[in-house]
């Protein structure tokens, strides 16, 4: 008996299949009925409640409906809209145009504010405070505004007016650690002062002809002796060492450093090219490659601005540093302090009074009885100077051009001495 009603069942969902392939949808609903009329078994029952879904009938919409939402949402969109519009609209002003010189008074008002106001960045406070634990500097105190010598270049970017009391005091602590050792004569066997000396004659004089940066010979001979200072060298050496050096020096200052031919040219063609190349490179590894170093030329210009002289205390002071570069045994002195006692022995010579103020004091962090030993050593050289055998430096400066401040009566010791 169950078999025969699972054949009918069977053959009743073969018909339904065939129908639908025929696309007979009449037959489908009639056949679907006869199934739905017939007991059918436990398990058919959930296939009759599907169908009964599947058959019926959802009660048609409203049209009405449809249209007083779509009037609800029109009127949302008109509001949106012209509320966009209010927000929107543009507020009446009025536009002032100030003139230019008006402008260029703001401007310059904002410029002087920036600069009342440093901005103290983490780092700059974290090596402040780093170098006063450690003793190498004290809390600087606000200098007065006499000392101010910067003023006039504060609208040059190039004198970099806010940055350059810190760049001469870090030359201050720099300056001891990147000095030639003034006792390396002692370690050379084959070399003395005298050769030196003879050297660096000849370089102020080829420097002079060549007419070269002054900053490109007070390199040159900072070169020398620091190379001198770590290396013996033979005699036959000195003079390609000392061109050396003045290759160096042209590339790092000059903007058309000379050729190496015109300097083989000047002297005498004593070396060929590749032995000035080879000494070049010895020296900038001996070196380290470490050229940017304060000489006494650095020096030299902050403290001649700081004396606020005129042409004729420049050249003196600048003869009195050239004098210093051919001595060896000036090598005792540090840079500042030779600078500054540079500029104290042209203020005696000249005669100027004061000779030492509280501006010089104040910016070169000496006092005048600190630098009476070195201004009487240098003294001592212009005095000398007629009649020794180097006296480059002495013609150099009888020059008119220069002023000829190499002829003017040196300082006497005792004046020197005088409270």
């Amino acid at each position: 008996m169950a078999s025969r009603r699972q054949a009918a069942a069977g053959a009743g969902a073969g018909d339904v299949f065939a129908q639908e392939r025929k696309g007979d949808v009449r037959l489908v609903k009639k056949t679907k009925a006869k199934v739905a009329q017939q007991p059918a078994a436990e398990t058919r029952r959930p296939l009759v409640e599907v169908g009964n879904v599947i058959n019926g009938r959802h009660a048609p919409a409203d049209p009405s409906h449809h249209k007083e939402v779509a009037a609800v949402e029109a009127n949302k969109c008109v509001r949106a809209i012209k509320q966009h519009k209010e927000n929107n609209r543009v507020k009446p002003q009025v536009i002032v145009i100030s003139s230019d010189s008006e402008n260029e008074k703001k401007n310059q008002a904002k410029r002087a504010a920036s600069r009342r106001s440093p901005i103290n960045t983490l780092t700059k406070i974290l090596s402040k405070c780093s170098r006063a634990s450690d003793g190498v500097i004290s809390s600087p105190k606000k200098a007065p505004l006499a000392y101010n010598i910067d003023a006039s270049d504060a609208h040059n970017e190039l004198a970099v007016v806010d940055y350059v009391e810190d760049i001469y005091r870090f030359y201050k602590i720099t300056e001891s650690t990147c000095r030639p050792l003034c006792t390396y004569m002692i370690s050379q066997q084959d070399i003395n002062e005298r050769m030196r000396a003879i050297l660096i004659d000849w370089i102020i004089e080829v420097h002079h002809r060549l007419i070269l940066m002054p900053e490109t010979l007070y390199l040159t001979v900072y070169i020398i002796d620091q190379y001198l200072s770590m290396k013996i060298v033979p005699r036959k050496d000195l003079q390609l060492i000392g061109v050396s050096a003045m290759l160096i020096a042209c590339k790092y200052e000059e903007i058309w450093a000379p050729l190496v031919q015109d300097l083989l040219c000047i002297s005498d063609n004593s070396f060929s090219r590749e032995q000035v190349l080879r000494k070049e490179k010895s020296i900038l590894n001996t070196l380290q490659w470490n050229l940017t170093v304060p000489t006494l030329y650095m020096f030299m210009v902050r403290y001649l601005k700081a004396a606020m002289g005129d042409k004729e205390l420049e050249n003196m002071a600048f003869f009195y540093a050239e004098l210093s570069l051919v001595q060896y045994t000036m090598l005792q002195y540090p840079p500042s302090k030779t600078a500054a006692a540079a500029v104290y022995a042209a203020r005696c010579t000249l005669k100027m009074s004061p000779r030492w103020n509280d501006v010089l004091e104040h910016h070169t962090g000496l006092a005048e009885w600190q630098l009476l030993d070195c201004a009487m050593r240098l003294a001592s050289l212009h005095a000398a100077a007629p009649g020794s055998k180097q006296k480059v430096v002495y013609v150099k400066y009888s020059n008119p051009k220069l002023g000829a401040v190499s002829l003017y009566a040196p300082s006497k010791r005792r004046s020197l001495q005088r409270d």
